[in-house]
């Protein structure tokens, strides 16, 4: 039967954990006499994050199977296979498996059952909800726990409420309470206990802990539901009370990368990436499984200034293109198991075939989905790609700003703000889609905002709205007059991601890259005349820049005047469905374009 939230918490009151039993060792030594076991021992953990409902090889984007420049394979149903391999090398009974966040959201197969056929209805069998895929997966695969990331909040509580009752394994937050409580909404933490012939069980300590953004970057389902302290502060708590519960080890399992950033300046006090910081700060730990950075880290060990000992952590990339893999030493010494060794590593996907049985298992999903996906809602006139988006103005998201302007101004009207011009904000969020001349499909027309983003309008003025284009025009490479310009070069300055490169639609305007950050915005127009400071302007902006994400200046400081509660993807489609066909030629009027001391650079 699938562990739910009321059963794991009633089964754990009275130590504050779920404890199971991983069985008997395969191979073991025969029982000896106690005081003459074993005296030493070894154990693995693996590890997936950042999953972003990947079952198979597959991009519903293109439809077809997914491939990138380094030609990395995806899914669970790969990590499958390395897993069973990982557990067949160590043995079933010593090798656990956890997940560090952000599993329900990102495909449009995880899309799908939140929204379409939602796991919370009765579209399932017998009128019963359906079971979410990677539900279906992770179960099959026999996770032990997993860490619940920021993007499990993006289709509100009752549909993570509702995954987490589908699931065989506990969802692990302690650093998400219950607003009005302060007491933990989620378990904190499980307890593993792995079975040692002729000698004391090992307890491994499971502590999971999420991302402090999603007060903002989820704000409309979380707030006054449910508050989030930081990483080190929460594992300060915990992992003391881990130890002294007797745990032998102790894994983190952070929805946090690793490098101390935060994208949200000052709006939170806890950083967004500690990852490090709980290794340093927080005694008692031996390894971090860390995620939400989509990074590949194999190994990395940080000291913990206290104790002095090493902390192991890895990063198994994303999507589940690595699967990271702890090799835990211990030692049986004074009465008790202690940790002599942490050793580190990832393996690749694309080295394995799927798990013909997680295939199979979620197939009949997986193909639904194909089908809803490849519907054809319109046409268009002639073909957009996103290709150049990032450093040319480009029709494909002039689209996107004009469907959000005509939504917003459509909103407002009969408003006190019906008179106010409206512009628009858009990113590139994929450099590969594209819409095809000719019929458009479903998926062509959603691969254009990958995010479950949600439109939101903020009344701004001309001299904010220029604050926030210098903002936004730190992407590119400081560039000098002259010198040679390397396309792949000239954007992402100081690792910024596409995503957090903003597009205003509704006004031209330069961005002058040999001039220093802040500096860069030049003749900024609205229909032809230089935009005046004092005028007012609402913009047309996702939810996850209105609340913070990206620290863009003024936008989260100013009150909203509309919001829709409808993805902007599905905006986009219905726009595509209500009208018929996209004509390039009928937007994107307003344009902007990168120079150098004046001088265009395309």
């Amino acid at each position: 039967m699938p562990l739910n939230r009321r059963t794991f918490l009633n089964r754990s009151a009275a130590t504050g954990a779920g404890v199971a039993l991983a069985g008997t060792v395969a191979g073991a030594a025969p029982a000896q006499a106690h005081g003459h076991g074993p005296k030493t021992y070894s154990l693995r953990v693996l590890g997936t994050t950042d999953l972003h409902g990947h079952v198979f090889n597959w991009d519903y984007f293109t439809d077809k199977e997914y491939d990138d420049s380094t030609h990395n394979d995806v899914g669970l149903a790969k990590i499958s296979t390395l897993v069973e391999q990982a557990r067949a090398e160590k043995g079933c009974e010593r090798t656990l498996l956890i997940d560090a966040g952000d599993t329900i959201q990102g495909t449009q197969l995880s899309y799908y059952y939140a929204r379409v056929e939602p796991i919370t209805g009765t579209a399932g069998k017998r009128g019963k909800p359906p079971v979410h895929p990677m539900a279906l997966a992770m179960n099959h695969m026999r996770y032990d726990a997993a860490a619940l990331g920021n993007h499990e909040f993006n289709y509100g509580i009752p549909v993570l409420r509702k995954f987490e009752e589908q699931c065989d394994f506990p969802l692990l937050a302690a650093n998400a309470v219950d607003a009005k409580t302060l007491k933990p909404a989620f378990p904190p933490y499980t307890i593993k206990r792995i079975k040692v012939q002729g000698g004391p069980d090992i307890k491994v300590g499971i502590l999971g802990l999420t991302n402090p953004g999603i007060a903002i970057w989820d704000k409309a389902n979380v707030q006054g539901k449910l508050a989030f302290p930081g990483l080190v502060e929460q594992a300060k708590i915990y992992v003391p009370k881990l130890r002294a519960l007797g745990c032998d080890v102790v894994i983190c399992s952070d929805h946090s990368g690793v490098d101390g950033a935060t994208s949200y300046g000052d709006a939170l006090p806890y950083p967004e990436n500690a990852s490090a910081l709980v290794a340093e700060q927080v005694p008692g730990i031996d390894a971090i499984l860390v995620g939400h950075a989509h990074k590949e880290i194999a190994s990395r060990t940080v000291v913990n200034t206290a104790s002095g000992k090493d902390v192991v952590l890895s990063e198994p990339l994303m999507w589940g293109m690595r699967l990271s893999v702890f090799d835990i030493a211990l030692e049986f010494s004074r009465g008790r198991w202690s940790v002599t060794k942490v050793v580190a590593e990832v393996r690749n996907a694309n080295t394995v075939a799927e798990d013909p049985h997680v295939v199979k298992l979620v197939k009949a999903e997986h193909d639904k989905v194909v089908a809803y996906v490849n519907q054809v809602v319109g046409t268009c006139a002639v073909a957009m790609s996103a290709t150049e988006a990032p450093y040319k103005d480009t029709p494909i998201i002039d689209f996107i700003n004009a469907v959000q302007i005509q939504t917003v101004k459509a909103a407002l009207a009969g408003t006190e703000y019906a008179a106010l011009p409206v512009l628009s904000q858009a990113a590139c969020f994929s450099r590969s889609a594209a819409i095809p001349a000719g019929q458009v499909s479903l998926r062509d027309v959603a691969g254009l905002y990958v995010f479950e983003n949600t439109l939101d309008a903020r009344v701004l003025t001309g001299a904010q709205i220029k604050d926030y284009l210098e903002f936004s025009a730190k992407y590119f490479v400081q560039t000098a007059p002259g010198a040679v310009v390397d396309v792949s070069k000239l954007t992402n300055a100081g690792s910024t991601p596409d995503y957090n490169y903003d597009v205003v639609g509704g006004v031209s305007y330069e961005i002058d890259i040999a001039k220093p950050v802040g500096s860069r915005i030049a003749n900024l127009t609205f229909q032809g005349a230089p935009v005046d400071p004092a005028a007012k302007f609402v913009l047309a902006v996702n939810n996850y820049r209105a609340n913070g994400g990206g620290n863009f200046p003024h936008v989260a400081a100013t009150p909203s005047v509309w919001a829709n509660s409808d993805e902007i993807r599905n905006t986009i489609v219905a726009w595509v469905k209500a009208n018929g066909s996209i004509d390039p030629s009928a937007f994107g009027a307003d344009s902007w374009k990168l120079t150098r001391d004046g001088v265009p650079l395309f």
